[in-house]
C-alpha cells in the first residue's frame, strides 16, 4: 500500500473529474496559461497532478522542439538516400540509422547537456554521454565510439576553471568505463560562453541491416518490461526543465537536481539489451532519458497501437518516498522499457537476471487508444498518448534579422591592422598556435582512451574520427563535428552552411565519402527574434546544402535558452558528418609522414579575414562576413580526396587560422618540417580562412599524377613546397623550428589546469 505521505497527496482521475476547479501549479512546472486551458480542453477536465506532471516535461522545449519544429519540418524536403542506399531510420527515430554496405547498417546521433553540466559539470556531462549511448542501443546497434564537442568561456574566466576539469572528467569517466572510444570533438573558448558551456556528445553504433529496432509498442496483450537501473530522486525534471529555461547572471534560474550516472550499470545494461536483441525477445524498446517514464510510455504508445495500460506502483524505488509525479518526472539514468510478447517473457528475464539487471513487467500494450496509469489500483493518468508525446504546442515565434546586423557585417576585419614583416608573421604564426581554441588539446584528450576495443583507426588530433567497423574486409566509417560560431554570428545561413562543410571536408580528408549528417543546434532564448531569426536562417542554410551535397539529415537535437540574462551565446549549429571507407588501411594521414615529399594547396584562397582566429585573437575583433561557402568545390574537393586514397600521403584540412595553423599541426604530427614559398600576400596566404581547402602530400614521383587528378575533378591546385628538415621554413618570410612551435602550442592547457 501506498505510505501515507503519498495517500494524502494522491490525485485520481475520479477526483479530477469531482473536483474540476482545484488550483495547480501549471506554471511553476513551465507552462504557460493558454498550455494549461489546452491540457484541460483535450482532457476534457482539469489533469490530475500525475498528468500534469507529464504533459509539463514532454510539452517542455526541450522535449516537445515547441519553438523550433515549424523550422525543423524542412529538412523533410531532402530526399532520404545517402551516396550508398536508403536510410533505414530517420528524423522521429531515436537515432538516424544509414546503409554503409557489406550488411551493415550504421546510427549516429549528437545531443546536447549544456544546462545539467553548467549546474553539475561531473554529472551533468558523464549523463550527456549515457543518454546518447542508449540511443543508440535502442536502434538494435552496438555502441562503438562516442565524440565530445564542447564550448567553454574564455580560458581565464573563473567560470572556466570550475567547469571545464569537471565536464572533461566527466566525459572521460563515463565514456572509458563503458569501454568506448573517444575519437572527436572539439574544445573552443568564447566570452560568451561564460556561465553557459555548450556540452554536446555524439555516439555512433553498429548493426546488422535485420537488427533494426523501433521505439513503437505494437500488438495487444504484449507486455512493458522496465529494466535497469532503478528509479530514485535524481534528475526530476532535470534536463527537461533545465534546457527550457534561460540562465540568471549570477546563476541558474532553476537547480533540480542534476541526474547522477553508473557507468558500470549502463555497461551490463548495453550487454544485456545485445542478448536481448540477439535473442529475439524485443518487440519495441525506448531507453529512458529526458523525462523518463513520462517520454517513455506515451513514445511507445504514441508510435505503435495507440494504448498501453501501466501500474506505476510496480516500478522498482531507489526511494520508497517518491510520489507518483515524482516517478513519472524522474531522469535516472540507466533505464530501458521494452515491449516483449508474453511467450517471450521468461527467457527475457532470464537474461535480464544473466547480466544482473533488475527487470519488472508494469504494464501491457491495449488497442485503447489511451495511456491509462495505475497507483496502487487507483487510474492517476488517462489520457491520448499523442498528444502527450507528439501533439504539444507549436509556436511560430516572432523572427527578425535584427538591427545590429547591417552594422556587424560592415566592420570587416580585412581593414585591421595586419602583420607586415617576417619577423611580425613569425609572431603572428607563434601566437595563434598558443591560443586556446587552436592550441594542444591533449590536456583533455588524453583524459579519453581512445583506443580501446582495437578498431580506432583515427582519433584526436585527426580531422576526423575514424573506427573500422569488420575486421575481415576492412569497412570502415569517418565522423566529424565542427561549427564556427563566429562565422554563424555573422551570418547564420552561411555560417551553417560553413560548419557542414569543413566537418564534409573533414571526413574526406580521411579517404571516406560523407553520408550523412546529425546536426545539434545550440542558440539563445526562442522569445528573442533575432535568436529565433539565427535559428531560421541556420535551418535553412542547413536544408539548402543538404540538398545541393545530396545527404540526408538523420537527426539530432535543438538546445535553446543557452543565455545568461540578456546574452545570448554566439549561434552554434553543430554539425556532425559520418562517411563510409571501404578499407581502413588505405585511410589518408594528417600529417606530414616523412621528409622528401611534394606539398601542394587544394582549392582557392581569397582574402577571407572576418571572423578569424587571426581577426579574434590578435584583435578581439568580430565583424564583416564569413568566407564564401562554394558547396560544388566542395564536393569535387572531397571527390579527389577519395579518389587520391592510395596516391596522397597525408591531408590536412585548412580551417581555424588558416593555412599558418594547417602547416603547424601538419609538422608537429611526426615532427616532420617543410619549406613552403607562398604564392601571393604571404599574410593573406598563412591567415585566410577561406573554405574549401587542404593542404596534401605526395612522393615527389607522383605529383604529376596529381595535378592531373586536380585538373579532372576542377579543383585548384598550388604548389607550395616540400617536407623535410626540423624546421618550418616560408621562404624570404621567416623559418622557425618544430621544437619551438610545439612547445608554445602545448603549453597553454597545462600552465592553466595542470
Amino acid at each position: 500500500m501506498p505510505d501515507a505521505r503519498t495517500a494524502l497527496k494522491l490525485d485520481t482521475v475520479s477526483l479530477a473529474t469531482d473536483d474540476p476547479g482545484r488550483e495547480q501549479p501549471w506554471a511553476d512546472l513551465g507552462l504557460k496559461a493558454d498550455e494549461y486551458a489546452r491540457i484541460r480542453e483535450i482532457l476534457g477536465r482539469r489533469p490530475t497532478s500525475s498528468e500534469l506532471a507529464m504533459y509539463s516535461v514532454m510539452w517542455s522545449e526541450h522535449c516537445s522542439y515547441k519553438s523550433s519544429k515549424v523550422h525543423l519540418k524542412q529538412f523533410s524536403e531532402i530526399p532520404q538516400e545517402t551516396p550508398v542506399g536508403k536510410m533505414l531510420a530517420g528524423i522521429g527515430e531515436n537515432a538516424g540509422v544509414i546503409d554503409v554496405g557489406q550488411g551493415y547498417a550504421v546510427t549516429f546521433k549528437v545531443e546536447s547537456h549544456n544546462h545539467p553540466s553548467y549546474v553539475e559539470p561531473y554529472q551533468g556531462a558523464a549523463t550527456g554521454v549515457g543518454g546518447i549511448v542508449r540511443d543508440i542501443l535502442a536502434m538494435g546497434a552496438r555502441p562503438v565510439a562516442v565524440m565530445d564537442p564542447l564550448r567553454f568561456g574564455p580560458l581565464d574566466a573563473e567560470d572556466t576553471h570550475r567547469v571545464l576539469p569537471g565536464i572533461v572528467a566527466g566525459v572521460g569517466g563515463y565514456g572509458n568505463c563503458l569501454g568506448l572510444p573517444n575519437i572527436g570533438g572539439e574544445a573552443v573558448f568564447d566570452e560568451s560562453y561564460v556561465g553557459n558551456p555548450l556540452v554536446n556528445a555524439l555516439c555512433v553504433g553498429v548493426l546488422r541491416h535485420e537488427d533494426l529496432h523501433l521505439a513503437k509498442a505494437s500488438g495487444a496483450g504484449n507486455l512493458v518490461v522496465l529494466y535497469g537501473a532503478r528509479t530514485g530522486g535524481d534528475g526530476i525534471g532535470g534536463v527537461s526543465v533545465l534546457a527550457s529555461e534561460t540562465f540568471d547572471a549570477d546563476g541558474p534560474a532553476k537547480r533540480p537536481s542534476v541526474q547522477v550516472g553508473d557507468p558500470f550499470m549502463e555497461k551490463l545494461l548495453i550487454e544485456c539489451t545485445l542478448e536481448l536483441f540477439a535473442s529475439g525477445v524485443v518487440a519495441g524498446i525506448q531507453d529512458l532519458g529526458g523525462a523518463g517514464l513520462s517520454c517513455a510510455t506515451s513514445e511507445l504508445a504514441s508510435a505503435g497501437d495507440g494504448g498501453m495500460q501501466v501500474e506505476l506502483d510496480r516500478v522498482p524505488l531507489r526511494d520508497s518516498t517518491l510520489a507518483p509525479e515524482e516517478i513519472l518526472m524522474s531522469e535516472s539514468q540507466e533505464r530501458m522499457m521494452a515491449v516483449v510478447e508474453p511467450g517471450d517473457v521468461d527467457a527475457f528475464m532470464a537474461i535480464c537476471a544473466k547480466w544482473d539487471v533488475e527487470a519488472v513487467v508494469v504494464g501491457e500494450v491495449t488497442d485503447s487508444g489511451r495511456l491509462e496509469i495505475t497507483w496502487h489500483g487507483e487510474t492517476i493518468v488517462d489520457v491520448p498518448p499523442r498528444t502527450v508525446a507528439h501533439e504539444g504546442p507549436t509556436y511560430q515565434r516572432p523572427f527578425a534579422r535584427p538591427d545590429w546586423q547591417d552594422a556587424l557585417q560592415a566592420d570587416a576585419a580585412e581593414a585591421l591592422a595586419r602583420p607586415t614583416s617576417g619577423d611580425d608573421l613569425r609572431a603572428t604564426v607563434l601566437r595563434l598556435a598558443a591560443s586556446p581554441n587552436l592550441c594542444d588539446k591533449s590536456w583533455i584528450t588524453d583524459q579519453y582512451d581512445r583506443y580501446v576495443l582495437g578498431n580506432t583507426v583515427l582519433a584526436q588530433p585527426s580531422d576526423s574520427g575514424m573506427i573500422r567497423i569488420d575486421e575481415e574486409t576492412n569497412l570502415g566509417v569517418a565522423v566529424s563535428t565542427d561549427c564556427n560560431g563566429r562565422f554563424a554570428k555573422l551570418d547564420p545561413y552561411a555560417g551553417a552552411q560553413l560548419a557542414l562543410a569543413e566537418s564534409y571536408r573533414n571526413v574526406a580528408t580521411g579517404g571516406a565519402k560523407p553520408l550523412a549528417i546529425s546536426d545539434c543546434l545550440n542558440f539563445g532564448s526562442p522569445e528573442d527574434p533575432a535568436v529565433m531569426w539565427q535559428f531560421a536562417e541556420a535551418c535553412r542554410g542547413l536544408k539548402d546544402a543538404c540538398l545541393e551535397l545530396g545527404i540526408p539529415v538523420t537527426g539530432g537535437n535543438v538546445s535553446l535558452y543557452n543565455q545568461t540574462g540578456e546574452t545570448a551565446i554566439l549561434p552554434t549549429p553543430v554539425v556532425a558528418v559520418l562517411g563510409v571507407i571501404q578499407d581502413v588501411t588505405k585511410r589518408t594521414p594528417t600529417g606530414f609522414q616523412r621528409s622528401g615529399e611534394q606539398l601542394f594547396l587544394l582549392g582557392t584562397t581569397r582574402e577571407e579575414l572576418s571572423g578569424s582566429e587571426w581577426a579574434s585573437v590578435v584583435h578581439g575583433h568580430l565583424g564583416g562576413r564569413p568566407p564564401i561557402v562554394d558547396l560544388g568545390a566542395e564536393q569535387a574537393l572531397a571527390t579527389l580526396l577519395a579518389d587520391g586514397v592510395g596516391l596522397l600521403t597525408s591531408a590536412h584540412d585548412l580551417s581555424d587560422g588558416g593555412l599558418s595553423q594547417t602547416l603547424v599541426e601538419a609538422c608537429l604530427r611526426n615532427g616532420v618540417g617543410a619549406t613552403v614559398a607562398l604564392p601571393g600576400d604571404p599574410f593573406v596566404e598563412l591567415f585566410s580562412e577561406s573554405a574549401g581547402r587542404v593542404v596534401v602530400t605526395v612522393a615527389a614521383d607522383d605529383a604529376v599524377r596529381l595535378t592531373e587528378l586536380a585538373l579532372e575533378h576542377g579543383v585548384p591546385v598550388t604548389h607550395l613546397g616540400a617536407t623535410g628538415g626540423d624546421t618550418l621554413v616560408v621562404e624570404g618570410q621567416f623559418e622557425v623550428g618544430i621544437d619551438e612551435l610545439r612547445e608554445v602550442w602545448s603549453a597553454t592547457l597545462p600552465a592553466v589546469f595542470a
